[in-house]
């Protein structure tokens, strides 16, 4: 089903009102809902990673269309905890969807509907049981790595699988259907003025988005045990006299920007694959993480990172907590 098909529809756009609202795009982990978000704000706001439990934080992006502003929440993959951090990734998501307009289901086209999937359906189908929930539109994601067929049939077991207002297929790699999308999305939300200035696409903190980039650039290679016991915490973030005086005053922009992280896992045997032979590893990690901090401030950094290890920290509230959990 399209906009088009439905009363109020796209031709929302045509509506001399203006529509502001929160989104949430959930679904079981690994469904591209990071890789959708910033093809919807147009800009990377969200980190992405073929890992599961890479997005850990509701993360919100801001599209700003004429008629329209979306702030979408990319929220954690739902799923069956087996630990105190998958439990509250689980309440932040269900949280979430209690205070959205509406909810973007994803569910990619090249997997059949499975468990995972069922289990967000019930979450989402008890949220509208008995009271006015959000609008609910199925996102079939990954459209490009199916053929025509298997798409029409993919499409018409999401049609099945609950009631949904709307239905998009869409490739966020290849940025199909993504205007198809904001607009059915636009179309949704209630009425209401701008809620941020044109110019943000994003409530993420300058720290929060170096943390996640660093941490995305940890997960690249790593072993499947190893993504969820990561996590980042950026210590400061400071502006030093390039030729090292440590009394020297520096004005704004003209001295050399030191960014100071800590990557903590759970045991010894982790700090090690994190480090590598040599610190060769955690060189890697530094590089890559550079780059995209370094496109992100606008700037050359220097990038000072340490690992350390926070027993069972998944497991332990007071640790969570710490670690902004």
């Amino acid at each position: 089903m399209t906009a088009d098909e439905n009363p109020g529809g796209a031709r929302a756009d045509a509506e001399d009102v203006h529509r502001s609202g929160f989104v949430a795009l959930v679904g079981r982990p690994n469904v591209g809902k990071s890789t959708l978000t910033n093809a919807l704000v147009g800009e990377k706001v969200a980190i992405t990673s073929s890992k599961p439990q890479t997005t850990r934080r509701a993360i919100r992006g801001i599209v700003t269309r004429g008629n329209a502003q979306i702030v979408l929440v990319d929220t954690p993959g739902v799923h069956r905890p087996r630990t105190l951090l998958g439990e509250r990734l689980n309440d932040l998501v269900r949280g979430t969807l209690g205070e959205v307009d509406v909810v973007g289901f994803c569910l990619p086209a090249d997997q059949k509907i499975g468990p995972g999937d069922r289990f967000v359906a019930e979450d989402l189908a008890e949220l509208r049981r008995g009271r006015r929930g959000p609008k609910v539109i199925a996102v079939v994601t990954k459209i490009d790595l199916v053929g025509r067929d298997a798409l029409a049939e993919h499409l018409m077991s999401v049609d099945q699988l609950m009631s949904f207002d709307d239905i998009v297929p869409i490739s966020a790699v290849k940025g199909e259907q993504i205007d198809v999308l904001l607009d059915v999305i636009s179309s949704r939300l209630p009425e209401g003025p701008q809620l941020y200035p044109d110019d943000q696409l994003t409530e993420e903190s300058r720290d929060d988005r170096i943390s996640e980039l660093i941490r995305e650039a940890a997960l690249e290679g790593v072993r499947d045990e190893l993504p969820h016991s990561i996590a980042v915490v950026v210590e400061e973030v400071v502006e030093t006299d390039p030729d090292g005086d440590p009394f020297a005053e520096v004005a704004p922009g003209q001295g050399r920007l030191v960014v100071r992280a800590t990557l903590y896992v759970e045991r010894d045997s982790q700090k090690g694959i994190i480090i590598g032979r040599g610190g060769s590893r955690l060189k890697e990690v530094g590089s890559r993480a550079r780059a995209e901090i370094n496109e992100l401030i606008g700037r050359k950094v220097h990038l000072d990172l340490r690992v350390k290890v926070a027993k069972e920290w998944q497991r332990d509230p007071k640790q969570l907590g710490r670690l902004g959990f």
